[in-house]
């Protein structure tokens, strides 16, 4: 990544209203939609509503993908929108399902069916998604987020080769949502530790970039004008899980917490310990933040402590890991590997498991190697 290009996704729309009035007008061009979404969410009001709104143009449907985009639900995606010749997919759901669903999308595009494969098709982290300016492929995604992951902003994607245990990234322009549904109805039926902790994602996304050393001015003010909505929005929510105007404000919230990516600008190691938490140990997207965030600041102070300082007063002041592990308790969430199951002695194990690349190797304080790794994973014990 480099903070000397500011490279937009290609992103067609963001559309504030509710999915009975926003799809219609997402579908209207097409003739054939599949809808993907997760077990949890197949019986949901949101699910139903989503239905309704495609309306005769569902052609299939799937409730299959499960947490961190297996390559095999991908492939399996793949092959339904083969089948039904489906022209856009609309993904509902949170960032599993929607990556699950991009990945699947480029698997059609490029005709891949195995997963050898589509891994050795994977890109590398911080690759900027070049050529979004060829021919619109079919089918593209239209994504309706139940989380505050963030997913449907970005055109790069996690998928999971759960055997091996490890996380791979595809990135191509294409890939990125054309239109994402911001309904904060789509949020209600999500359960408060899910939406919550995926709220704190997007918190790992804009401190990260606001302590990054290589910075640039858009990042640093979408990245605080983020901070600064999630800090009131998150305990609203927590407080009051009714309250359908701090939901919409945290959406915009972690609309703006990734954008400082298309500035250049990389995250660092909570990122990254997160994926290797997450494809080893199943622990899931939001709980890694909950887990990494604070640890790898305190980790970092010594090279970033005037920007953590800056982090910190969004949410109470102090020492900025201190200040992010009471904000995160107070929503109810974790912060020890303990809590996820993960004892001290499997640390230097998981610490093994980084390749060397980024978003580790982007982090503000150098991580010389697996035993860094390892030293911030014992912070979060």
């Amino acid at each position: 990544m480099s903070t000397d290009l500011h490279s937009w996704p290609a992103q067609q729309r963001v559309r504030h209203a509710p999915v009975a009035e926003a799809l219609p007008a997402e579908l209207a061009d097409c003739t054939k939609v599949l809808l993907a979404t997760t077990r949890s969410l197949a019986k949901s009001t949101i699910a139903a509503a989503a239905r309704a709104a495609i309306g005769a143009k569902l052609v299939a449907e799937t409730a299959a993908m499960r947490a961190h985009s297996p390559v095999e639900d991908v492939l399996a995606l793949a092959a339904l929108i083969r089948e039904s010749e489906a022209e856009r997919v609309v993904a509902l759901g949170g960032g599993s399902v929607i990556d699950g669903a991009k990945v699947a999308c480029f698997a059609v595009w490029e005709n891949i069916t195995d997963a050898a494969t589509l891994i050795a098709r994977a890109g590398t982290r911080g690759a900027v998604a070049a050529d979004w300016g060829r021919v619109e492929p079919s089918p593209r995604l239209v994504a309706v987020p139940t989380t505050l992951s963030a997913a449907e902003f970005a055109p790069h994607a996690g998928f999971t080769d759960l055997a091996a245990g490890h996380k791979y990234r595809s990135t191509q322009a294409m890939q990125v949502p054309r239109a994402v549904v911001l309904d904060p109805a789509a949020t209600l039926e999500t359960p408060a530790e899910l939406l919550l902790s995926s709220g704190i994602r997007a918190v790992d996304h804009a401190a990260e970039r606001l302590c990054a050393l290589q910075r640039a001015a858009f990042s640093d003010a979408v990245s605080r004008q983020a901070l600064a909505m999630l800090a009131a929005a998150l305990p609203a929510i927590h407080r009051a899980p009714d309250d359908v105007a701090a939901r919409s404000r945290a959406q915009q919230a972690m609309w703006l917490s990734v954008m400082g990516g298309w500035a250049g600008v990389a995250v660092g190691a909570s990122h990254g310990i997160g994926y290797i938490l997450g494809a080893a140990k199943g622990v899931g997207h939001g709980i890694t933040s909950c887990l990494g965030l604070p640890a790898v600041m305190q980790w970092n102070e010594s090279v970033n402590a005037a920007q953590q300082a800056e982090v910190a007063a969004f949410f109470g002041g102090g020492p900025c890991h201190a200040a992010l592990r009471r904000f995160i308790r107070g929503l109810g969430l974790p912060t020890t590997l303990a809590e996820q199951g993960i004892g001290l002695a499997e640390v230097d194990a998981l610490a093994a498991k980084w390749d060397g690349g980024p978003p580790i190797a982007t982090n503000p304080r150098p991580v010389r190697g697996p035993e860094d790794v390892a030293a911030i994973l014992r912070l979060m014990v």
